[in-house]
């Protein structure tokens, strides 16, 4: 009898040594980026890039499709969407495309605030791409932008878990995942023009477009990401993702893009520029080109899982931090200008 009680007692003492945190303060955040991983990121690509979706084009049946796979995917997770009910879909009318485009929509899904639920962090990524040619070619399109959908559902799911945990984000989330991209930008103008939330209230956006793959320029290196943005009009921002990385992930954050002067002007090229040009501080997180950009051979067979995982762990870190500090990224930079 003596044995059991002492037991028991030390198996008391040895619980109260494992402390638990309390306050999302106290949280490690590595704990909920660590199920951020290659092998779901690679179970999402290998549905979402194949030819189940027919190359996702806007208001085509497999743009529908992956619509359809997203909703899913956050209702699995317990994510509800800011619009209502069972609403997942913020419709863009035909009448913005140019051509022959059906309606389309935004998927948008998004976890409430505790302590500052009016302030919204916004986590995009496009999910179309460019459909079936006339010869009945599919691109897939799995690093664009299939890496980029990808990965905000495994992030949407690291906050999923931290929540159920009872370390809820103190600012709200916004899952944004934006229809028509390859047609000009136009669900994240949509979205910009019509905010389910307003844009006063909107701290920040993290846009993931293409960061499943290497280019030319890292052969030797292929630990590294290209940051766009990030210190446009933020000084803040730029800092606090400079000491998540060195402090997590320590990734080469490649600013060749962010040059004003650069010839590509990617800054102006995929939806955080509809935020940026409404005064929000942006991160536009890339791979670059390679030599299956906007190709059929652009497939999930080809992407960099290893990478995949740690640039989404990047871009994870970097939101946890924007959604539990105490003040948003303060904006002390000049308003962003058109490119026209």
């Amino acid at each position: 009898m003596k044995n059991i009680l002492f037991g028991a007692f030390a198996i008391t003492l040895l619980g109260c040594g494992a402390q638990q945190p309390q306050t999302i303060e106290e949280v490690d955040p590595m704990n909920y980026a660590n199920s951020i991983t290659s092998k779901e990121l690679k179970e999402h690509l290998y549905i979402f890039a194949s030819d189940d979706f027919e190359g996702r084009e806007t208001g085509e049946p497999g743009q529908k499709k992956a619509a359809e796979y997203l909703k899913a995917a956050y209702k699995a997770l317990n994510i509800i969407s800011p619009l209502g009910g069972d609403d997942y879909y913020q419709e863009v009318s035909s009448s913005l495309f140019r051509g022959d485009v059906k309606d389309s929509e935004n998927v948008l899904a998004y976890i409430p605030g505790s302590e500052k639920p009016n302030e919204i962090l916004v986590i995009s990524s496009h999910y179309d791409h460019i459909g079936i040619d006339d010869k009945g070619n599919i691109f897939n399109g799995a690093d664009d932008d299939g890496s980029g959908t990808v990965a905000v559902l495994e992030i949407a799911e690291a906050f999923a878990k931290a929540r159920k945990d009872g370390f809820t984000p103190k600012r709200s989330i916004l899952f944004l995942n934006v229809t028509g991209e390859e047609k000009g930008l136009i669900g994240s103008k949509y979205y910009t023009d019509n905010p389910v939330f307003a844009l006063s209230q909107t701290v920040a956006d993290l846009n993931i477009d293409m960061i499943g793959r290497t280019d030319e320029a890292h052969k030797k290196n292929d630990n590294y990401v290209y940051l766009i943005g990030s210190d446009k009009l933020s000084t803040e921002l730029h800092e606090l993702s400079e000491a998540v990385n060195a402090k997590y992930t320590k990734l080469d954050l490649d600013y060749t893009y962010n040059d004003e002067n650069d010839p590509n002007r990617f800054y102006y090229r995929s939806d955080h520029y509809n935020f940026a040009k409404n005064n929000i501080p942006i991160i536009f997180y890339f791979n670059g080109v390679h030599a299956d950009y906007h190709k059929m051979t652009d497939t999930p067979d080809k992407i960099r899982y290893d990478l995949l995982e740690k640039r989404a762990r990047l871009v994870f870190l970097t939101a946890w931090e924007i959604a539990n500090r105490e003040e948003r990224p303060f904006v002390d930079k000049g308003k962003s200008t058109s490119s026209n």
